[in-house]
């Protein structure tokens, strides 16, 4: 199925549609983390009524769970030991992560660390409808220690595991303050006309951003102008030509997760998928790494394409904001296939 998605990314490419490389950006250590799902839904007097997704003490139990998952299957680098804690972007990252290692070093992790989630807060949307999700707001041991490890878990049904789908990292200053109305967190929907940018488009509007980087509703940093900017740098390397195609992905557990602040506006999690093709000049190689050749398919002959997926965390202003009402807070990316030619 990877090999038939990378084929029709390659179909697609078109010399006057030249796309540039862009080296990674901040947070891959920590790529390998996380995952998504939503759960519940009661009938009350014929209506759908809202709920938490959880009891405060029943999202400790899925963050332990989570974190138990995440260190096995790290320390034996073996993707079957949390699969059923992952989804979404951050489960293709983990999994593929790991997949990559345990064909590069099968007898395991050699440097395992236990990964250590304290200090949790838990942020509980209520809605009605399956699926359910709430987001635990931690410490880790990783990094710097002012960070806080932003996950967000789904559950798509009665029975079904809680998982992680998203990781967001954050100085623990610019983690935003919730609305709450009853307690609770305030989910916001994928259609809302209440902010810049609704949050069901926005994977749309930064691929479209991406490509033609023309002013609009995102604003200047690190994973915008810079990301571009680094990207038209690499593309101008002697002897190797590099195009990106970029794509949405929003469906199932890659859809977007959207939190009201306090300010009006919104933390939102969405997921954008791209292509990454570097071509050597005749008679060259494109170089990868070992994790990138442990998941390639074909041959490199000339070519390489690397799938990357890619995880955002914004900060959407209310509605009414035409310019700069989306800063990109945080990303995670990771190669999740590969294929020569």
């Amino acid at each position: 199925m990877r090999r038939l998605r990378l084929r029709r990314a390659l179909e697609r490419w078109s010399p006057s549609g030249d796309r540039r490389p862009a080296r990674f950006l901040a947070a891959t250590a920590a790529a390998t983390v996380l995952s998504l799902t939503a759960s519940g839904c009661v009938t009350v007097h014929g209506e759908l009524a809202l709920l938490p997704p959880a009891s405060k003490a029943e999202a400790a139990q899925a963050l332990a769970d989570f974190t138990a998952a995440y260190n096995k299957a790290d320390k034996a680098y073996d993707p079957a030991l949390d699969r059923d804690r992952v989804t979404g972007p951050l489960g293709a990252i983990n999994q593929a992560g790991l997949r990559a290692r345990s064909i590069n070093t099968p007898g395991g992790n050699p440097d395992h660390k236990p990964l250590a989630l304290t200090d949790a807060r838990f942020v509980l949307p209520r809605k009605a409808g399956w699926p359910r999700w709430f987001v635990a707001d931690t410490a880790s041991n990783r990094g710097s220690g002012g960070d806080r490890w932003l996950l967000a878990f789904v559950r798509n049904g009665p029975g079904q595991p809680w998982e992680a789908a998203y990781l967001t990292i954050l100085p623990r200053g610019d983690v935003p303050e919730f609305a709450e109305e009853e307690g609770y967190a305030v989910p916001v929907a994928a259609d809302t006309d209440t902010l810049a940018v609704a949050p069901g488009e926005l994977g749309a509007k930064y691929v479209a951003y991406l490509k033609d980087g023309q002013p609009g509703p995102f604003a200047p940093g690190m994973h915008t102008t810079e990301w571009r900017a680094q990207r038209q740098k690499a593309a101008k390397r002697p002897g190797m030509a590099t195009q990106y195609i970029d794509r949405t992905t929003d469906q199932g557990d890659f859809a977007p997760l959207g939190l009201r602040t306090r300010d009006g506006g919104a933390l939102v999690f969405f997921a954008t998928r791209y292509y990454e093709r570097q071509t050597a000049a005749k008679g060259y190689r494109p170089k990868v790494g070992a994790d990138t050749r442990a998941l390639l398919t074909g041959e490199i002959k000339n070519t390489v394409t690397r799938e990357w997926v890619s995880s955002q965390a914004v900060l959407v202003k209310p509605a009414g904001t035409d310019r700069n009402g989306v800063t990109v807070a945080s990303r995670l990316q990771g190669v999740v296939g590969a294929e020569g030619s």
